[in-house]
């Protein structure tokens, strides 16, 4: 299946801007980890209408879906406005069921994913690229870059990924996606022995070592 992520804003319209933050970069940044996200199940071929600092018209968002005919269209934007917390849209005029099944099943996996944050609901408008996109599409809008509370969490690079997460769970459940199979290597039963390095510096054998310790080898400095 097709997926568009898009990336709200981007080049000369920078979005929404506060508390030293700007629309434009945290929507790529979270489009790009939704992505990814996607990229580990079968059969998801993933696009974006943006992927670098760019700006693009309204209509050509949903024309480069609408030309891929996705089976599915994203776009996230970050609010602003006074208030808090996470809301999304689908088209208020007439869609399909799979459309409004598609947003409770989303929805409720990003309220999930990042926490105590209010819930603003499952909204409609009328916004172009819901309209004149030809598949089912959602738009969301992660917290208030305008609010300081709201705006602490955008900051975080974790939080951001915990809204690509969620996003990204969302699709996978409400198209039922399964993971891609990961190959283990074959264990023969054989220990080897891996000499890494020779080092004049102590301290810098040290710091080998606990490195590779931390990960779970053992390590001797001999």
């Amino acid at each position: 299946m097709k997926i568009v992520l898009d990336a709200g804003h981007g080049g000369h319209d920078p979005g929404a801007v506060a508390n030293g933050l700007k629309e434009k970069d945290l929507t790529l940044c979270i489009v790009r980890h939704i992505g990814r996200l996607l990229r580990e199940y079968e059969g998801v071929e993933v696009y974006y209408t943006r992927t670098d600092d760019r700006f693009l018209e309204l209509s050509e968002r949903a024309e480069i879906a609408n030309k891929l005919k996705a089976d599915y269209f994203i776009s996230v934007h970050i609010n602003a406005g006074g208030g808090t917390g996470f809301e999304s849209y689908i088209y208020n005029g007439n869609v399909s069921n799979a459309t409004v099944a598609y947003q409770n099943v989303i929805h409720a996996e990003i309220m999930k994913a990042i926490g105590n944050v209010r819930d603003r609901g499952k909204k409609r408008a009328n916004y172009a690229v819901l309209r004149q996109t030809n598949m089912p599409a959602l738009l969301t809008e992660n917290l208030f870059i305008d609010n300081a509370s709201d705006a602490a969490k955008l900051k975080s690079e974790q939080f951001l990924l915990q809204i690509a997460h969620g996003h990204a769970q969302g699709i996978v459940k409400a198209f039922g996606l399964k993971k891609k199979a990961t190959t283990q290597p074959k264990d023969d039963g054989k220990l080897y022995r891996v000499q890494v390095g020779v080092f004049s510096d102590r301290k810098n054998a040290e710091r080998l070592a606990e490195e590779l310790k931390k990960k779970g080898y053992p390590a001797v400095i001999v």
